[in-house]
């Protein structure tokens, strides 16, 4: 970008600044520390100049927006267009409850919808389970039939909302239930837009709520896949989330790379299923963190995106566009969040705000300011979401595209995190891919080193945290908190009592057998779950058929 020339003149005029400006205001006033990073532990040097991006080729490296290799956006207007989709990640107790609080946020302004399901529901079990006591409702909505999905989108046209759903290991069969739901009220498959997570490898590295093992966990996604593609064109099949990894405490160039390296699965286990890769990939989304370090979060996504497109196009041959284009999700960091000082976090949430929309999301969900000690109150949430607002509509960072390109830092950055990014997916490749690479556990291990290295940072006081480490003040014990009454539990499993004695029992029972069936061939599994979920069968027995042919996953303990 700088012919050679220029370039040794900056180089020349640094050295001079450096010599007789900045060691005479080092010795007046020392820096901070020897030594400065990024959240990630980047070094950072005290200046950029073009020297920094001498090797970067505009043509090559960032292009333009809307096109290869989509490193400034996936959309040639990005927000002069059309703004993120706001989402509220929401549900807890019963399918009313959750149904009144997402009509609430749409009424407040939200333009899609966000489900977060409790956790029995997350790794098949119903309500009246005996490992589900103590947990329904409790971290998400219970929905143990098609009768509780029916109210929870009661008086929500699902041709007009996109939803949003966070499960995983079931996804098969809670997206057949939304299917359901859809044609009850009149709405076509090829009309619904939203996503479901369905992404199983990062459970196995971080999060924990899988079901079966791998290869019967990879069949069910692939057959969403190939069901979606025709039956549900609209509807992206799969949120490939590197968020949950950030979480467990890896780094930005991590996060990256083992969520591509989990999407490079995907994509071979797809086309090892006979499907045609720009038949699938351009469903195929994204799920990220927005963290605290604001310009390593934007160099973070500018990064993956300009990865990814190289990913599709040269190893896996993709012909269209859509194809290599990474569409993500960002949700705001709750493990940034503190229960010390808890209204600090509004400021942390819009800092991360910021660095998801400077590096180009489409969604975004903003946590809120008191998720460190419960699920969040209404006037949380709605702070919550006037915080994207406020940043879509007075912050002037929408008006033009990528407006941090062509920092000499960001742009730096951004090479430095694809690099490390590419570094780790080549370690990944040499391992047998992802899922080797989990099962000798060589991610999970990685993510512990990282984790355990910023907590010793905090400990010691080299990395502050407001209110936790330093800046403390004494509190008052926190009031208004939200807490769901334990009757919801009672109430779940009588309304599952009176539905199993209301049903076709008969018929559910025929359902669930040729879905045995099935599982015991190579057939799609999606028209016999979804012909089964119609029948009300319960969540749990369709589970509790596949854990039956399929078995159930006994992770590793990674020391």
């Amino acid at each position: 970008m700088f012919n050679e020339k220029k370039l040794e003149e900056i180089k020349e005029a640094e050295k001079k600044w450096t010599e007789e400006k900045v060691q005479k205001a080092i010795s007046r006033f020392p820096e901070r520390k020897e030594k400065f990073t990024t959240g990630s532990n980047l070094e950072v040097d005290r200046l950029y100049t073009p020297e920094d991006v001498r090797e970067i080729d505009y043509k090559e490296k960032l292009g333009f927006p809307g096109e290869y290799p989509f490193t400034r956006g996936v959309q040639p207007t990005m927000y002069r267009g059309r703004l993120w989709t706001m989402r509220q990640y929401a549900g807890f107790a019963t399918a009313e409850e959750s149904n009144k609080r997402y009509k609430y946020l749409l009424e407040q302004g939200q333009t899609g919808l966000s489900v977060a399901f409790d956790l029995p529901t997350q790794i098949g079990y119903d309500s009246d389970h005996g490992l589900s006591e103590g947990e329904v409702g409790k971290v998400g909505v219970a929905i143990d039939s098609l009768k509780d999905m029916e109210i929870l989108f009661d008086g929500i046209p699902l041709d007009k909302v996109s939803t949003s759903m966070t499960i995983n290991a079931p996804a098969s069969v809670l997206l057949a239930m939304y299917i359901a739901v859809a044609e009850k009220q009149g709405v076509s498959k090829d009309k619904l837009r939203g996503t479901i997570q369905n992404d199983i490898l990062k459970e196995y590295i971080a999060r924990g709520t899988y079901i079966f093992p791998p290869e019967p966990s990879m069949r069910l996604i692939t057959n969403i896949f190939e069901y979606c593609s025709k039956e549900v064109p609209k509807w992206n099949t799969i949120s490939i989330s590197g968020y949950h990894i950030r979480e467990a405490g890896s780094t930005a160039a991590q996060e990256v790379a083992f969520t591509l390296a989990d999407g490079i699965a995907y994509v071979d286990a797809a086309i090892n299923a006979g499907l045609d890769v720009d038949d699938f990939a351009p469903r195929l989304s994204f799920f990220f963190n927005a963290h605290n370090d604001l310009l390593e979060e934007v160099a973070k996504y500018r990064a993956a995106r300009r990865l990814w497109a190289k990913i599709m196009k040269e190893r896996f041959g993709a012909k269209k566009e859509k194809s290599m284009m990474l569409k993500f999700h960002t949700q705001t960091a709750g493990s940034t969040l503190t229960a010390q000082q808890p209204d600090n976090n509004i400021i942390r949430v819009t800092i991360q705000t910021l660095a998801a929309v400077l590096g180009g999301t489409q969604s975004l969900h903003t946590n809120s300011r008191d998720e460190a000690l419960a699920l969040p109150t209404e006037e949380s949430v709605r702070i919550a979401l006037r915080t994207q607002q406020i940043v879509a509509h007075e912050s002037g960072v929408t008006e033009t595209i990528d407006p941090l390109a062509g920092s000499y830092y960001v742009e730096n950055l951004t090479n430095r995190i694809e690099e490390e990014a590419m570094n780790y997916i080549k370690r990944i490749d040499e391992l047998g891919g992802a899922p080797k690479a989990i099962e000798k556990g060589y991610i999970q291990k990685e993510i512990q080193n990282s984790a355990y290295n910023y907590q010793m940072e905090i400990e010691s006081e080299e990395r502050i945290v407001v209110g936790v480490n330093k800046f403390q003040i004494e509190e008052e014990h926190h009031k208004d908190i939200l807490k769901v009454d334990p009757e919801v539990e009672r109430l779940q499993r009588e309304k599952l009592k009176t539905l199993k004695e209301e049903r076709n029992n008969e018929e559910v029972e025929n359902r669930l057998k040729e879905l045995k069936n099935a599982a015991n061939t190579s057939e799609n599994l999606m028209p016999y779950i979804l012909e089964a979920v119609k029948s009300y069968a319960t969540l749990g027995e369709i589970c509790g058929v596949l854990r039956e042919v399929f078995g159930e996953y006994q992770q590793s303990v990674i020391l």
